[in-house]
């Protein structure tokens, strides 16, 4: 057996649990690969099947609980928070905002296979008020459904899963170069990625006071508020006679737009 399955077999059952605690509260440590090498233990007797479904659940609600409360107290501003440390944080609270409007409180079955979204919905779900109770139930479902399914796989193909890390140790630090550049591959591209769109933006951009001046001034401005409606609350300030438009509507509903004056877009 390799001696990462070793160590697994000795310590399994305490890693398994701090290990989906640390992610569940957002570090981004992925989770998968330790749950199919215990759903592999599992099938050949070195670890509970039981334990290998429990352990996760209770991490998972937990980490989902501290977020869920965060959520209701802070509100937006735990969502800005993840948005800094995202590699992709417009689009993935925008997913995670969208999942909720269509599913409501169901989307938590999901979101744990989504990257990025199983740590943003808890604290929505506490935006939205959402009962403790109910969103235990739905959070531990999604999670229990997350763990079942990959410890499920490696238990169902364990020779298979087996012979890849014999293979992964002849390979040695070859394979471990080759992850480590990959990873820090797509980092890069995201930052790049990243910093093009931020630079785009500040070319194109208006201060809040200049955009004042010139509506006071009479001038013909479209503005059009493109917050999602999750993001706006009792508290929330709103531009007069602002155009109210989902960005998931422009498709249908662009031609509101006037195409004959400056047209100015307010997001968060």
């Amino acid at each position: 057996m390799p001696h990462a399955f070793q160590f697994i077999t000795r310590h399994g059952y305490t890693l398994l649990f701090l290990w989906v605690l640390v992610e569940q509260l957002g570090i981004p440590i992925p989770s998968i690969p330790l749950l199919l090498a215990v759903g592999a233990l599992a099938a050949t007797g070195h670890f509970s099947l039981g334990l290998a479904l429990l352990l996760p659940l209770v991490a998972g609600l937990l980490a989902d609980t501290v977020w869920f409360y965060m959520g209701r107290r802070k509100g937006h501003a735990v969502l800005k928070l993840m948005c800094r440390i995202s590699l992709e944080p417009d689009s993935c609270v925008r997913r995670t905002e969208n999942l909720f409007v269509r599913h409501g409180v169901h989307a938590l079955w999901l979101a744990k296979f989504i990257p990025g979204l199983s740590t943003m919905a808890p604290p929505l779900a506490g935006l939205m008020r959402v009962r403790l109770a109910r969103f235990l139930l739905h959070d531990g479902a999604g999670i229990l459904l997350w763990a079942a399914t990959f410890v499920g796989a490696g238990f169902f193909f364990s020779a298979q899963l087996e012979a890849v890390a014999h293979l992964a140790l002849r390979l040695g630090g070859s394979l471990l170069a080759l992850a480590l550049l990959s990873l820090a591959g797509y980092i890069a591209l995201k930052c790049y990625q990243r910093w093009r769109l931020l630079k785009r933006l500040r070319i194109a951009r208006i201060t809040v006071d200049e955009l004042k001046q010139r509506l006071d001034a009479g001038e013909a401005i479209v503005v059009v508020d493109l917050r999602h409606s999750l993001e706006l609350d009792p508290e929330s300030d709103q531009i007069p006679g602002a155009l109210r438009l989902a960005p998931d509507e422009l498709e249908t509903r662009h031609g509101e737009i006037a195409r004959d004056r400056d047209v100015v877009l307010y997001c968060t």
